[in-house]
């Protein structure tokens, strides 16, 4: 409660409107609080179901993987559940111009700037959504079923990733135990790529050591659709990138960018027969697609390949890749850019 209070307080400076949003937010990280409950309590109470007990069982070894085998550190999350009783924990709201794939920063206190805000309350990301999109901004409203508060708190696991797979539970807790070991403010791109390398390494060494045949199948079939659905995004960046940087009246401009969307779905239709009618990333497809849709999933995977040709430079050493990390964290932004840049050519020229 003390943080809470301390946070709210400098969140007061950003003025009355600021002051709403941010109040929401504190609303809303007490809400998962108080729906928070220690591991064993839930455990041993005749309410909870087997099949949440069995997920629960495996968290104290996935900390203890994430520490010895991923050199991450050891805090207080995950040591807690949160029954939050919705589909989502929260929902980001992504903007971006008509014109371009940059997506719109909000900048806060203690965190920096992202490229998007997050809101406990569907309704409300959704009214912000409308008036953006009013103003003339591409808009996107993300569910997040999870996020990491840096430290700040104990995070739980929280109810909306009961239900997943196990090795997708493991590559969470690895992800947001990665953002407590390394955070950058004002840079929402190396976070995120740094995290989804650790999760993704740490899924893997995990599913080695302690998955079953069939868990390692699923897995090795899930990312090859992954990397097919990040290679068609990858294309339709590419074309839209050209449509807005050449010199094309706003009418051709929108006709143009409509057909390369269209584009995208069609070849994801194409993708999914090839699936066997996969239908994991209908829910993606599945609505008016626009620049803030392409600028969510990038900031998650454009730097992933730098992060990976660290890791591939140290030899697949855990601990030695995440002091790199902070090497490169610690340098000015602008040689950071460069360090980072350099790393992307030394990656795309071994491909």
């Amino acid at each position: 409660m003390a943080r809470l209070l301390i946070m709210l307080s400098l969140l007061a400076l950003g003025g009355c409107g600021t002051l709403s949003y941010y109040t929401q937010s504190v609303r809303g990280q007490f809400g998962v609080m108080a729906a928070s409950r220690p591991l064993n309590e839930v455990l041993v109470d005749p309410d909870t179901p087997e099949s949440v007990r069995r997920q629960l069982r495996q968290l104290p070894a996935l900390r203890q993987f994430a520490v010895e085998q991923l050199a991450l550190p050891e805090t207080e999350s995950y040591q807690l559940y949160a029954d939050v009783q919705r589909d989502a924990l929260l929902w980001n709201l992504v903007a971006a111009p008509v014109d371009s794939l940059v997506p719109k920063e909000w900048c806060y206190p203690v965190v920096g700037c992202a490229a998007y805000r997050g809101y406990f309350s569907r309704r409300d990301a959704e009214t912000h959504a409308a008036q953006l999109a009013q103003e003339g901004w591409d808009i996107a409203v993300e569910p997040v079923p999870a996020y990491s508060t840096l430290g700040w708190f104990s995070d739980p696991l929280p109810s909306t990733v009961i239900g997943w797979p196990l090795p997708d539970i493991a590559g969470l807790v690895f992800h947001e135990l990665a953002h407590e070991s390394l955070y950058l403010r004002d840079e929402s791109e190396f976070n995120e790529a740094y995290a989804t390398v650790v999760e993704q390494e740490g899924v893997r060494r995990w599913l080695q050591q302690h998955g079953t045949a069939g868990q390692r199948r699923a897995h090795e079939l899930a990312q090859q659709r992954r990397q097919a659905f990040l290679e068609l995004i990858g294309r339709t960046r590419e074309h839209l990138e050209a449509l807005y940087a050449a010199d094309v009246e706003r009418e051709e401009l929108l006709r143009q960018k409509a057909s390369i969307l269209q584009a995208m779905s069609e070849s994801y239709m194409q993708l999914r027969q090839d699936w066997g009618r996969y239908a994991g990333y209908d829910r993606w497809f599945d609505r008016p697609l626009n620049n803030a849709h392409l600028a969510s999933v990038n900031t998650y995977h454009a730097l992933v390949p730098a992060f990976r040709q660290i890791l591939k430079q140290v030899d697949g050493d855990m601990a030695a890749f995440q002091n790199e990390c902070r090497a490169v964290a610690g340098m000015q932004p602008e040689q950071r850019e460069a360090a980072m840049n350099g790393l992307l050519d030394m990656s795309a020229d071994l491909q």
